[in-house]
């Protein structure tokens, strides 16, 4: 069962990971300006997502562990909107939104097969 596996071996939480370092390297190219204000929000969001993977896989009980990956997809949907805003202002390129908005998709549908498994 999952709640004596360490968080770190779950492919949800190693795609959350990937989302973050995949959020850095993007923000990065974002004007000065954007550096502090969205982009710090954005990567905010990114690593949220994985933080909350990471506390809710150490919860003992399931109704913890679920909160914790409620607050994972919220933390997605956030992202998602925030970069949308970035696409608009041209702060990142189609190619790009296109790779981080496959992670956010794929992340989501980890996340939620990991709620169904916690529901059951």
């Amino acid at each position: 069962m999952y709640k004596n596996r360490d968080y770190a071996q779950l492919e949800v939480w190693i795609e959350g990971r990937k989302l973050v370092v995949l959020v850095e390297s993007f923000t990065k190219k974002h004007p000065k300006k954007e550096l502090s204000d969205l982009s710090g929000q954005i990567r905010k969001a990114a690593a949220s997502v994985a933080l909350n993977i990471a506390e809710g896989g150490r919860k003992q009980n399931s109704e913890e562990t679920l909160q914790f990956m409620n607050s994972a997809v919220e933390s997605l949907y956030e992202l998602e909107n925030q970069l949308n805003l970035s696409l608009e202002e041209n702060y990142i390129s189609k190619k790009d939104f296109g790779k981080v908005n496959s992670k956010i998709l794929l992340c989501k549908k980890l996340i939620g097969g990991f709620i169904n498994y916690y529901k059951k």
